[in-house]
């Protein structure tokens, strides 16, 4: 009986040895906090002219930061980020005002989106006939 309640007794202050640290090291430095509440929404949009972005050297390029505040270089990111929203993050249910009329000429420009929306990781890209069709595509999100 002494020698199984030395081993126990040994048994206990090893573990505490060992695992003691430990445990204060982690009760010492808790976990960092999340930098913000908002799932992070930051995308780079860019027109080009011709068929396919395999194809197209981007013309123009803008940011869009739409969380927790709209942001970036979009020229109406307040309206694009609304948008967006309405949306769901979904470019291609995005529509323009009924009533925009445009020519048939066929010039395409291509529209490609590469970020996080709400968290998760997008990638987007189409090709309209023409820089009237992109504007129209959309109220604000392409209109940069």
């Amino acid at each position: 009986m002494r020698n199984t309640a030395r081993w126990a007794a040994t048994l206990g202050l090893t573990a505490t040895a060992v695992c003691g640290p430990l445990a204060g090291a982690s009760l010492a430095s808790p976990a960092p906090a999340p930098a913000s509440l908002y799932a992070p929404s930051a995308l780079v949009l860019t027109v080009g002219h011709g068929e396919s972005a395999a194809t197209t050297s981007p013309l123009r390029a803008v940011t869009l930061t739409c969380a927790p505040t709209a942001s970036g270089t979009h020229p109406a990111a307040g309206s694009a980020c609304a948008e967006l929203r309405h949306a769901g993050g979904d470019f291609d249910a995005l529509s323009a005002a009924d009533g925009v009329m445009c020519t048939r000429e066929y010039a395409p420009v291509t529209v490609t989106v590469d970020g996080v929306w709400q968290g998760r990781r997008l990638s987007y890209e189409r090709t309209f006939a023409n820089e009237c069709v992109k504007n129209a595509g959309s109220d604000s999100v392409f209109t940069f």
